[in-house]
């Protein structure tokens, strides 16, 4: 497990150590547009196991990224919103998202043109 203080000193892989995992950008996708229960993350990653996206939001909010609130009710009530760090991932979300986007493009025009 990376340490908040004990980071790679090279900055790219700083950012993968925090990020480079399909599963936390997907998180970071699903906190940007605001505040999620557990329950409503979970729904929307399609595919991950409850332990996995516990895991990870664990490991979010040790790096600062990601706060969770405990809600003093029974059943317990649990909420996860973006830091303000978390929130200055979405330029690099907003990018990726463009890149996928070009990337998805280009390739259907490469697959209409050998269709033809």
């Amino acid at each position: 497990m990376l340490k908040r203080y004990e980071l790679p000193p090279c900055p790219v892989e700083t950012t993968l150590a925090l990020m480079g995992d399909r599963w936390k950008l997907l998180i970071v996708r699903d906190l940007l547009t605001g505040t999620k229960r557990f329950g409503e993350l979970k729904k929307s990653l399609d595919g991950i196991s409850q332990k996995v996206l516990t895991q990870h939001l664990r490991l979010m909010e040790e790096s600062g990224l990601v706060h969770r609130e405990v809600f003093a009710e029974v059943p317990p009530k649990v909420e996860y919103t973006l830091t303000e760090l978390g929130r200055s991932l979405k330029s690099i979300h907003d990018a990726m998202w463009r890149w996928g986007e070009e990337y998805k493009k280009r390739l259907a025009s490469e697959k209409a043109q050998h269709e033809t």
